[in-house]
């Protein structure tokens, strides 16, 4: 297999970061990700086919929120919160704090 492309810390924009972090399902592999150390695919695809978890980890990779290596046959996936501390003091922290409940409406 060959190793996945990954953009260096200068090379991240909030366009991206935000588009990619604008998907719930790709939203949840963050929140899960900076729980853990590393997580497999298989780990993270919650029963949706691999064509999907497929373009998800790769808009993810784009924006550079998670880094993708290979080991053996499986991916191991790792949120890149130092690169993305570094880039964007703050942001990573004040995104995983906010909850993944609906916001409640008022009666």
């Amino acid at each position: 297999m060959r190793p996945f492309k990954h953009p260096s810390p200068d090379e991240f924009s909030l366009e991206r970061l935000f588009h990619a972090l604008s998907d719930p399902v790709r939203l949840d592999i963050v929140r899960y990700l900076a729980r853990v150390t590393e997580a497999t695919c298989g780990e993270l695809d919650g029963g949706r086919p691999k064509s999907s978890m497929s373009h998800h980890f790769r808009v993810l990779r784009d924006a550079g929120l998670v880094h993708t290596r290979n080991a053996g046959t499986t991916h191991m996936n790792q949120l890149r919160r130092e690169d993305l501390d570094q880039r964007f003091p703050g942001l990573m922290a004040a995104i995983l704090a906010q909850s993944s409940d609906p916001v409640a409406k008022p009666d």
